[in-house]
């Protein structure tokens, strides 16, 4: 499947999904939004509308916050990912690059995943980088050569996130991406939406599956009008992910669900 056509920036409205099958089942389901960003047309034209970029704003984007950390005077957001691809023997990702991720509100964020969707000049999927942060401040990135969209990716687990998951196993991701209607989707709901993504990833112990989570949306171009809605409805959202995070962990533990100490970080930042 190739991306739509435009590469404006967009911003999702939707869910974040997560059940634990055992020793006690524990699910929750939230609303959520987030951006999806075609980095290489941003880094042309120097811009994303109303969305603030690399300056202050109640919802805003900044390349500090994504990849190593660079400035926007050092390429940014975009010049790591591009990096990162060479170094990996990746050189045909010459298309759009659309970032998937949680922006600053209020001046806070906290990104739990991210998601880098790397295409082919001629729009198809080259690669997906998946970014991964934990709440010690440490990153991995997860590296799935040639994906597909609907079609089921594999990764080993070798990254520390929860303290109730021990770092064995592995992940089965699948990504979805439809377009707007009028493009061959059905219609949505939503005159002005721009398609749908969703992502799901799984994790699998030794003893079979463990977690089932999901983030979906539905996409809208970036306007003042979407922004407003993006804060009123969702205030302090990337505020809200790392309480959610500890309550939710607080509720395990209360479960008595076994608790795992933390391994060392692997050697390397990226595993393929």
């Amino acid at each position: 499947m190739t991306m739509p056509g435009s590469a404006a920036p967009l911003i999702g409205f939707g869910q974040v999904r997560h059940t634990r099958l055992r020793p006690q089942r524990h699910a929750f389901a939230y609303p959520t939004f987030f951006l999806m960003l075609p980095l290489r047309s941003l880094a042309d034209t120097r811009g994303a509308g109303p969305l603030p970029v690399n300056r202050r704003g109640l919802i805003s984007f900044h390349d500090t916050d994504h990849g190593d950390g660079r400035s926007a005077a050092q390429g940014g957001a975009f010049a790591w990912v591009q990096e990162l691809l060479r170094t990996e023997g990746i050189a045909d990702a010459d298309g759009e690059i659309w970032l998937h991720c949680y922006p600053r509100v209020l001046g806070y964020t906290f990104k739990p995943v991210s998601f880098w969707y790397c295409h082919r000049a001629d729009g198809c999927l080259r690669a997906i980088v998946v970014e991964v942060n934990n709440t010690f401040g440490e990153r991995h990135c997860y590296l799935l050569d040639a994906p597909r969209y609907g079609v089921e990716l594999a990764a080993r687990k070798v990254f520390h996130v929860s303290p109730f998951c021990e770092v064995s196993g592995g992940y089965r991701f699948r990504f979805m991406r439809t377009p707007a209607a009028g493009a061959g989707a059905p219609t949505d709901t939503d005159s002005d939406a721009a398609g749908r993504t969703v992502v799901r990833i799984d994790y699998d112990d030794a003893a079979g599956p463990l977690l089932q989570t999901s983030v979906s949306g539905t996409l809208h171009p970036i306007t003042g009008q979407t922004l407003r809605r993006a804060l009123w409805g969702y205030p302090a959202m990337t505020l809200a992910v790392i309480a959610r995070i500890h309550w939710q962990a607080l509720q395990l533990w209360l479960k008595r669900v076994r608790f795992h100490s933390k391994p060392a970080a692997p050697a390397s930042t990226v595993t393929r």
